[in-house]
């Protein structure tokens, strides 16, 4: 699997969300509404989720596991933080 491409749209309003990401998976899918979040331990990504009939949130998109979200959130936070510096 290869992220063939990652927009980031920059969050104006103040608040702990910072940007809303859409990703394109090996050129053929593609998952919006990732958010980035600062947290009390710096910058994280959230995926999208939806409101379930109990009140709690679930994630509707994710990576099955650990090491795959961390690349992802690292190539995210990579490229936030590239054009944030512009």
């Amino acid at each position: 699997m290869q992220i063939t491409d990652i927009r980031v749209r920059k969050v104006e309003k103040e608040g702990k969300m910072k940007a809303v990401v859409s990703i394109t998976i090996d050129n053929e899918f593609v998952v919006h509404d990732i958010k980035v979040i600062e947290g009390e331990k710096g910058l994280f990504i959230a995926m999208p989720s939806r409101k379930a009939a109990d009140g709690e949130y679930r994630d509707i998109a994710h990576p099955i596991n650990s090491a795959t979200r961390e690349r992802l959130q690292q190539l995210i936070l990579d490229k936030f933080q590239e054009e944030a510096a512009q």
